[in-house]
């Protein structure tokens, strides 16, 4: 395998060798409105391994955070790491974005307490998908483009793929006017709309869109977090509508293709998307937000624009990842060119045999496989179903083939219980779509 990221340090190895000589328990709970995640790792609790422990403890409750969601985080363990961790997450802290995002989130303030008694860890599952019944659309909101299909009866009858930039729109018109455009081709391929179900960039809270790097140039105080349900009532007047992230409806749609549950759905494109369908088939109410989890612990590690922080899986599993591997490579990419084109000049070269492309998909599948070893600490997977324009072709097959290998070599347990999916070149273009196509029950 081509390895071009030499200075890269997986941070799941780097968690197993802190491990290997811990004996201190510590524990990390995060709350949300809806369930409590808890953690309970070692720690070595010396003077000499405190700065060790405090960035172990830390990495864990940004994990927990983005992986579950939450607006507390609970501690019990060695006050001094306690105490070091709050100050991390403090407004002051490197890691404040964090914090004020989940305050946001979830519109209650922020906080990192140290307990004595961790709670015990629930959820609230919901079922969600399966209804295939009568005229309906599924539309796919990504950053790169936008997919569109019309089902009858179960029975796609037409799908599309329309390139867009939605993240420099600055006018919500501008993003409407593109949404609509999607719904009305659809629709015209139907005798009537009975019902539309959206998978979109962004964290969805009951249907509602409270973050999405689609809108960021968009003004908070013009926003609509409602954009979606708004555009439907207003096109179609009161047909059921749906609204998920597109992680868990890439979860959804490798779920109903294998007939199988414990499913984690992982969408490479524009940046990094994840949804888990349970062992009940339920999607369960988690952020899943991975793409800010980091994955690489190198101090060189590239900086994540929107958190500031290093190593984070969304400058490694997505388009981004692919464009900064290809200048390694000295892959000649034309300035003028959108993200989108210069991923797929990268694809066409490495369906052409270039050894520099067939490189950087060797290295996003050496980062994958990392990553996954990282997920299986957060998610109890049997499988994983690899969505998103980034997988698309060859560069697809090498990604998954170089992954299985470094999962073969470096953490049997994950590849001997849990089976990676590549879905058909259509499948992976339009099954966020089909799957939220199915998400509205009809009245």
């Amino acid at each position: 395998m081509a390895c071009l990221d030499a200075g890269f340090i997986p941070l799941a190895r780097l968690n197993s060798d802190h491990l290997r000589n811990a004996c201190q328990p510590f524990h990390v709970a995060v709350e949300r409105p809806d369930g409590v995640a808890v953690r309970h790792v070692m720690i070595h609790g010396t003077r000499e391994r405190f700065d060790d422990d405090v960035y172990f403890v830390r990495q864990t409750v940004k994990a927990l955070l983005w992986s579950r969601g939450g607006f507390r985080v609970l501690l019990a363990g060695d006050g001094a790491v306690c105490q070091a961790v709050a100050a991390i997450f403090s407004p002051a802290g490197i890691c404040s974005f964090d914090a004020d995002f989940m305050a946001g989130i979830y519109g209650r303030p922020f906080s990192v307490e140290r307990t004595d008694r961790v709670p015990k860890p629930w959820d609230s599952p919901r079922p969600a998908g399966g209804h295939t019944d009568g005229c309906r659309i599924g539309f796919d909101a990504g950053g790169s483009d936008r997919k569109a299909v019309a089902m009858i009866d179960g029975k796609v009858v037409y799908a599309e793929a329309v390139p867009w930039s939605p993240k420099s729109a600055r006018l919500l018109a501008c993003h409407a006017d593109g949404i609509m455009a999607g719904l009305r081709s659809a629709a015209a391929h139907l005798p009537r709309v009975d019902a539309v179900g959206v998978s979109t960039a962004g964290i969805c809270v009951e249907d509602r869109v409270m973050r999405s790097v689609l809108f960021e140039k968009v003004p908070r105080s013009e926003f609509d977090p409602a954009i979606y349900q708004s555009i439907v009532a207003c096109m179609f007047g009161a047909v059921p509508c749906a609204v998920i992230n597109d992680g868990d409806a890439s979860a959804l749609a490798g779920a109903a293709a294998l007939g199988e549950t414990d499913v984690l759905g992982i969408a490479m494109g524009t940046s990094l998307a994840a949804g888990y369908v349970d062992s009940g088939g339920r999607v369960t109410g988690w952020l899943n937000e991975l793409a800010f989890v980091p994955v690489d612990a190198s101090p060189d590690a590239p900086v994540d624009p929107w958190s500031a922080d290093r190593g984070c899986c969304a400058s490694y599993l997505s388009q981004d990842g692919v464009i900064r591997l290809a200048d390694l490579t000295r892959i000649e990419l034309d300035s003028y060119l959108s993200p989108a084109q210069k991923l797929s000049a990268v694809q066409e070269l490495a369906e052409r045999g270039d050894p520099r492309a067939l490189a950087v998909f060797d290295t996003v599948g050496m980062y994958l496989a990392h990553a996954l070893a990282l997920y299986r600490e957060l998610y109890p997977f049997r499988h994983v179903v690899l969505m998103g324009r980034v997988t698309s072709g060859k560069g697809g097959e090498q990604i998954l083939a170089q992954c299985r290998a470094i999962l073969a070599s470096e953490y049997p347990d994950v590849a001997q219980s849990a089976a990676l999916h590549l879905p058909g070149e259509a499948k992976r273009l339009t099954g966020q779509a089909i799957a939220a196509a199915t998400l509205p029950a009809l009245y």
